[in-house]
């Protein structure tokens, strides 16, 4: 940010200052709110709130900033107090830009934690979308279908990256376009998420093979260095 002038250096020791990093779990026994960004492994999600549960007070809100997965199933183990105060809060990539955070209420939900939750979102200046907990919600389950079926359209030649990507840029007036979205967000995690919708709603979601191919030869994106583009 600084180096798009968007902050100064003067800013940098107070933004650090406000972040106390730490690999120990106890030391969020304080927290009246944890947001958990693991990535979209229910087991691994599932296991660390098992473990917070028992070292946080009844109070703190657990929130899942997934993208895809139901919160009532990430909710499921947990005892039904922490149930209640379980929630989605699907924040936008990049966070410190993005104005929209999903909330996502889990069936066990208490209207507490909901009003407790947009308020949060509202007081650090973010627009909300309240749903309901259906798989993918409403901007991941748009979003992956428009990248699977950009996918599909380079598997089957209409057009290179640069193509089916400037079509869409400027022909629908999107930000970027679904290839190069997809490296920004890990072919991975698209993967993930298709899997996890065509398990859930059927064949309409099934992953195109050209994006499969290319998470098992390790072109992921942006993080690894190439996609479909290089980096």
């Amino acid at each position: 940010m600084v180096k798009k002038n968007k902050l100064s250096d003067d800013e940098i020791p107070q933004i650090m200052g406000r972040i106390s990093p730490s690999l120990d779990l106890k030391d969020f026994k304080p927290s009246e709110l944890i947001i958990e960004t693991i990535p979209e492994y229910i087991a691994l999600k599932k296991a660390t709130y098992s473990k917070l549960d028992s070292i946080c007070s009844n109070e703190c809100i657990f929130a899942s900033n997934t993208s895809a997965i139901s919160i009532t199933d990430l909710a499921s183990e947990l005892p039904e107090k922490r149930q209640k105060r379980f929630i989605g809060l699907h924040f936008f990539n990049p966070v410190s830009m993005m104005k929209l955070v999903e909330v996502i209420k889990g069936e066990r939900i208490s209207d507490e934690t909901c009003d407790q939750s947009l308020a949060y979102c509202k007081k650090i200046g973010k627009e909300t979308v309240l749903i309901n907990d259906l798989p993918c919600f409403t901007t991941t389950r748009l979003v992956s279908a428009v990248i699977n079926e950009g996918v599909y359209m380079l598997q089957d030649g209409l057009g290179t990256p640069e193509e089916i990507d400037k079509s869409i840029k400027f022909g629908l007036d999107h930000p970027m376009g679904p290839l190069v979205l997809a490296d920004l967000i890990g072919l991975d995690t698209i993967l993930h998420i298709l899997d996890y919708l065509k398990d859930e709603l059927g064949v309409k979601f099934q992953a195109a093979p050209l994006l499969r191919k290319m998470v098992r030869a390790g072109k992921i994106g942006r993080k690894s260095g190439e996609g479909f583009y290089k980096y």
